[in-house]
């Protein structure tokens, strides 16, 4: 076989050779067994970041990284755009091999950072079209003023970047990462410091790039953002991804909802009955009660509270949400280390 046309294989997570060449073809990123450790200074031993994260991005989806501080996620974002050098295992972007094909990897994927890392002194027009020159965009073909406008930075084109707020900064960072029109944009923290108004704003202009076939990559610690905006999501923690999968059926992974029941007069001491439920009395004075629907019937816990000679008045209801789950993985992630 031509070496061109030798493709890597690696170890896949079921324990076959895997080619990861014709695996990406239907992911916007894969990685395996993606490992990368940091030196220890003077005899110290060195920092595992990364512990052979396995992970597929499928292309055109709107993907949630989430993890708490210090997980891997910007390590893991900082090896694909090619600022950190992995120390094991591989990668592909757009099908295209970060080391085999590093060119093609890099001009597939655009990076907004969390840190506002402009010239101070660059106009916005200047910061996307030096962006543009660098990836190699034909100065005819450049739509330096279309990304502007949709980033609402056309009347800001000429100032200095120093003179933008933070909001208008974050937004100039998404220009500069889109200039070049990668099918993958990878959003970290992008919201942070951002005003409600400009966040809707910035939202509204990624939703229109994913429906438009872009792949976004976003990391954030506002679960509600990932929550409303993302179809799948993984979680990683202390340099592993402990779970992958659709939002939806994540969420249903908490198989919990809570009631809370309003009842005419005092409640007083729950009856023994109710309290063996798991009954509680709580701090606005309802009755709440958590169970599991794929077990448990609402109908049969609400005749109990009726059984026991409370007269319903109102009844509302908590389901798990993104945070929920996301805790309760986390959690048990710290418990299995501990054990």
């Amino acid at each position: 076989m031509p070496t061109a046309r030798r493709r890597r294989t690696v170890r896949g997570i079921l324990g076959k050779r895997t080619d990861l060449t014709a695996m990406s073809i239907d992911h916007a990123i894969l990685a395996e067994g993606l490992r990368k450790t940091y030196r220890g200074s003077k005899g110290e031993p060195g920092k595992e970041a990364l512990k052979g994260v396995d992970l597929s991005v499928p292309r055109g989806s709107f993907f949630a990284l989430l993890g708490p501080n210090g997980a891997g996620k910007s390590t893991f974002i900082n090896i694909l755009a090619g600022l950190v050098i992995k120390s094991g295992g591989a990668a592909s972007i757009w099908g295209h091999d970060i080391d085999r094909a590093t060119r093609k990897a890099r001009s597939a994927i655009g990076v907004v950072p969390q840190e506002l890392n402009l010239d101070a002194f660059f106009t916005p027009r200047e910061v996307v079209e030096f962006q543009a020159g660098l990836y190699g965009v034909p100065k005819k073909e450049r739509q330096t003023m279309e990304v502007l406008d949709a980033m609402g930075l056309a009347d800001k084109a000429d100032v200095y970047s120093r003179t933008l707020s933070g909001g208008m900064r974050r937004r100039l960072l998404v220009a500069k990462a889109m200039i070049h029109r990668p099918p993958v944009l990878v959003l970290d923290e992008p919201t942070a410091g951002v005003d409600v108004e400009l966040r809707q704003q910035l939202w509204g202009y990624i939703r229109r790039l994913n429906q438009d076939g872009t792949t976004i990559v976003l990391t954030t610690h506002y679960l509600e953002e990932a929550e409303e905006l993302c179809d799948t999501i993984a979680i990683i923690d202390n340099g592993e991804v402990v779970v992958s999968e659709p939002k939806e059926r994540l969420v249903r992974r908490l198989d919990r909802k809570t009631i809370a029941v309003r009842v005419e007069g005092e409640v007083g001491e729950l009856p023994a009955e109710l309290r063996r439920m798991g009954a509680e009395v709580d701090d606005v004075g309802y009755i709440s009660l958590s169970y599991r629907p794929s077990k448990d019937s609402i109908g049969a816990m609400l005749a109990a509270v009726q059984a026991a000679g409370y007269q319903i008045v109102d009844v509302t209801t908590h389901e798990a949400d993104l945070e929920d789950v996301f805790l309760s993985i986390t959690r048990q992630v710290k418990n299995d280390e501990a054990a």
